[in-house]
């Protein structure tokens, strides 16, 4: 149920194909725009393709149901499956049940899980040859895979390669996360890294302000990264997050605390980034990994694509040759919050002298706004009261692709002459280009869904580098 364009769905039924399952797909996508997928399982004769809609018949005489994340809260095809006492499950938890040996390192949090969840593997697998040795708690040489909400990557399949001592670190949104409570399991080591407003839509959030019955059932979601770790399990989570935690939980807990780190050279941004970093660290010392290897590998870490990611900087008509227009792709800000965090990062302790020509005042310095904001899209159901305060004090302009979450900051009180709403994101880039001088930051950093211009938020990301790189 839910075969996508991102490869997950696709990567998880070609395996099932190959398996020799006799699989029905169903997707509310049409054949057209599901055209690369279908391409790439043209040669199986055992797939038989529903498009464009689903039917109760299908869900019913199956020995097994997998869904995508995403899958509606209140589904009458899930609900009709259940009915008919077949199991429904989803790809990582799915792995999970088959592969009870592999050491599964689980990462959630409305904000911050992909960045975590990208250090840790990449500290792992740069040390996959110390894992296993004498004083590590897990096998002989171990390998370290990555699954879960990862672009392009299916969980299930990994299967076929996992033996009893791996590791697989995976990124968990709450929707997988539900597979995880279906099937009474959580990881051996969870990171919880924040938890705010977000997908309330699609948890029942109907109104302006977020219902508290939403956010109860998205947390409901979310706590499946703990709610069934054993004795000896490890939760691992920031400060804000402890006040969410029962008391009675079986796994030992873990409050981060950055000023225990340690330094590590790290080019990401952000106090909150800097939390992550600290998550991760405390989740890679549970491997026995020595302080100086984690170091080395921290300081070859070069950011994930579409969080706060520099890209490059260009010269604008004022700019010096040292110092030019740095632009900055954060399409993974899907919330307010994560935007605020952005805007709020690249925002800190830039002086300037007041007063111009030679009227300047020598040593009377204030902060002025450099951030050219790019954003818009979908609403989610979201309070905006909080990103409109961060907007008026910190952006000299803000550039608003089309969408209903456009529409709904629109009538709120933003500084009506630095908000311009564009007709796409080639309008925006150009006019974002325009409003920048020398020493600006032009941040692509959305705040809302994809969905309406895009399929989704990697079509929306490659978009934007596409335009910036034929920039100057």
């Amino acid at each position: 149920m839910g075969l996508g364009i991102l490869g997950r769905g696709l990567g998880y039924t070609k395996f099932l194909a190959e398996l020799g399952a006799d699989l029905t797909v169903t997707d509310l996508k049409t054949k057209e725009q599901l055209a690369t997928s279908i391409k790439a399982l043209k040669k199986f004769k055992n797939i038989k393709f529903v498009l464009g809609e689903h039917r109760l018949e299908d869900f019913r005489d199956k020995d097994m149901v997998i869904k995508a994340a995403g899958v509606p809260f209140d589904s009458i095809y899930i609900k009709e499956a259940r009915k008919n006492k077949i199991p429904v499950e989803m790809d990582v938890s799915l792995f999970a049940k088959c592969a009870p040996e592999v050491m599964i390192v689980g990462v959630t949090g409305t904000r911050g899980k992909s960045m975590t969840t990208a250090i840790i593997y990449e500290i792992l697998k740069q040390n996959e040859k110390f894992l296993g040795k004498k004083g590590s708690p897990i096998g002989l040489r171990p390998r370290v895979y990555i699954g879960g909400n990862v672009r392009g990557v299916a969980t299930l399949p990994l299967l076929e390669k996992v033996k009893a001592g791996d590791i697989l670190v995976c990124e968990l949104d709450s929707w997988q996360l539900q597979g995880f409570g279906d099937a009474k399991i959580s990881p051996n080591i969870s990171v919880f890294t924040s938890f705010m407003p977000d997908h309330m839509n699609y948890y029942g959030s109907t109104m302006l302000t977020t219902s508290k019955k939403a956010m109860e059932r998205y947390f409901n979601d979310k706590a499946n990264i703990f709610k069934y770790q054993k004795k000896g399990d490890i939760l691992i989570i920031r400060p804000g997050v402890k006040k969410l935690i029962p008391e009675n939980i079986k796994s030992r807990l873990i409050v981060i605390n950055i000023k225990n780190m340690g330094k590590y050279e790290f080019t990401v941004p952000g106090k909150f980034q800097q939390e992550n970093l600290a998550c991760a660290v405390e989740v890679v010392k549970q491997f026995k990994i020595p302080a100086s290897r984690i170091g080395r590998a921290v300081k070859n870490f070069k950011g994930l694509e579409g969080r706060l990611q520099y890209i490059k900087t260009i010269m604008s008509s004022t700019s010096s040759p040292r110092e030019g227009v740095k632009i900055y792709n954060d399409n993974n800000a899907t919330t307010p919050e994560a935007t605020m965090a952005g805007i709020e990062a690249l925002s800190v302790n830039f002086p300037y002298p007041r007063g111009t020509g030679t009227s300047r005042t020598p040593g009377v310095w204030e902060k002025r706004k450099k951030i050219v904001l790019i954003c818009g899209g979908a609403d989610k159901g979201l309070d905006l009261n909080s990103f409109v305060k961060v907007i008026n004090k910190y952006c000299k302009a803000v550039l608003m692709i089309p969408g209903t979450g456009t529409d709904k900051l629109l009538s709120h009180k933003v500084g009506s002459s630095k908000v311009h709403k564009v007709k796409n994101l080639n309008e925006a880039v150009k006019e974002a280009v325009k409003k920048s001088k020398k020493g600006d930051v032009i941040l692509f950093s959305p705040a809302f869904a994809s969905f309406g211009m895009f399929n989704n938020e990697y079509e929306r990301g490659d978009q934007f580098l596409e335009i910036i790189k034929k920039l100057k």
